[in-house]
């Protein structure tokens, strides 16, 4: 018999290290060739982890949610045959795991008859089987109390009680004398803490739940928390009147060709902003504040927020500057459906200019959305609603949607602010315009 390390391989552009997001298998199960063994993160991108040999686990070298290091060993398979490197290349390779002279191998074979110290941990033995609880006489006839009676217990065991919000008349008491031990109240928690008089449905609910945050969602944690940490942010809003642009894309959408996607407001807003940004350049950068250096960008690449199983992602329709209506609705439709199912390449998900974020028909009044660093602004777009507008002489019904937009107040002041949502107002409240080069 022979040990196999799968080390964590490396993934390319310099990553260093990924989380470990989903195990497929655990120590003792047998395993095939191109089997998928776990996947790991990087950035955004989610990478299989398949076995290059049949065998059986032995050890696994991380917990879901750990940053494993390139090259550090992942897990051990047993295969048939001898091994072909020595045992002391595989504890130094645990030792060093997480330096830089790991050997450059994703893999290696070594004698498993030899491998035993080289394990750098050992999983934990199942626990032995509880012995069958012995229940005291009193046990079987646990003692009831009468309303207004105080109920026996100890003051330990009160407290715990209260902590939970549990009333202790409504616990069977199994102690002597009727008292109330804390076997009783574990066992009434473990029930659900529902008393027996309880109204159905009604009962009171103890239970907590605890959610490791990992993959995705700590992606999203980590970036939410850099963005609001070191960005000032100023959010301006202004309601506008869609009207018009609803009429011309229900027009646009009537006459669309088969081959053409069917237009949302999002790409008319993308065109939009790629004038404004013309007009606005600084609104269309990069800022790097640890170097202390802006980065305007010609490029228009404009990011999606968009919301997957996972969670919250941000694909990029690269150089919207040259893509027609049409086009920016047919990228942006594919890139939603890649992020969505998970097939979106990593050069999909980064390198975006400025970022829309929008909750659609749910979309509510006001949002204050979070710039997606290190970018400088981000526009939200809130829902249509049909509301009463005063033309002069009456009351008419018009489609106001309002604007959310929040900028890095280092870079962009308050006026600046204005005039660009004020100009992609004009666009959209005038749709023409935006069809109009120049």
């Amino acid at each position: 018999m022979g040990e196999f390390v799968i080390k964590m391989p490396d993934v390319g552009e310099g990553v260093a290290e990924a989380e470990l997001v989903e195990w497929h298998v655990k120590p003792g199960d047998p395993v095939r060739e191109d089997m998928v063994l776990a996947a790991v993160m990087t950035d955004k991108a989610t990478v299989e982890i398949p076995s290059p040999v049949d065998g059986t686990v032995l050890w696994l070298g991380a917990e879901v949610g750990d940053t494993v290091a390139v090259k550090a060993p992942l897990l051990r398979i047993a295969i048939e045959g001898e091994g072909h490197a020595p045992a002391d290349t595989a504890m130094d390779t645990a030792a060093k795991a997480e330096t830089p002279a790991a050997p450059p191998e994703t893999a290696e074979i070594i004698p498993l008859e030899r491998a035993t110290a080289a394990s750098p941990r050992v999983e934990p033995a199942a626990p032995p089987p509880a012995a069958p609880r012995r229940e005291s006489p009193a046990a079987a006839h646990p003692a009831r109390h009468e309303p207004g009676e105080r109920p026996l217990a100890s003051p330990a065991v009160r407290l715990r009680a209260q902590e939970a919000g549990v009333d202790l008349r409504q616990v069977a008491a199994t102690g002597p004398a009727g008292r109330i031990t804390h076997d009783d109240l574990d066992q009434f928690l473990a029930r659900g803490a529902q008393p027996a008089t309880a109204v159905p449905g009604l009962a009171r609910k103890t239970a907590t739940e605890e959610i490791k945050v990992t993959g995705m969602r700590r992606r999203i944690a980590e970036k939410m928390r850099l963005a609001a940490s070191r960005i000032p942010h100023i959010t301006y809003v202004e309601e506008v009147d869609v009207t018009d642009l609803e009429d011309l894309r229900a027009t646009m959408n009537a006459g669309r060709k088969p081959d053409q996607p069917k237009l949302t407001l999002l790409p008319f807003l993308m065109r939009a902003l790629v004038k404004t940004l013309g007009e606005q350049p600084g609104v269309n950068a990069t800022f790097d504040d640890d170097a202390g250096i802006i980065t305007r960008h010609g490029a228009v690449h404009i990011g999606i927020a968009t919301q997957t199983p996972s969670g919250l992602t941000v694909p990029v329709v690269r150089h919207a500057e040259a893509r027609s209506i049409w086009d920016s609705a047919a990228e942006l439709t594919r890139l939603a459906d890649a992020a969505r199912n998970g097939t979106a390449a990593r050069e999909e998900l980064s390198g975006s200019t400025i970022t829309i974020t929008s909750l659609g028909a749910i979309g509510g009044i006001v949002t204050t959305p979070i710039i997606n660093h290190p970018e400088v602004a981000i526009v939200g777009v809130n829902k249509i609603m049909t509301r009463p507008v005063w033309d002069g002489t009456q009351f008419v019904p018009r489609k106001i949607m309002n604007l959310s937009s929040s900028f890095d107040h280092r870079i962009v002041d308050g006026w600046d602010a204005a005039v660009f949502v004020q100009r992609i107002k004009a666009l959209l409240e005038t749709p023409a315009l935006i069809f109009i080069e120049g």
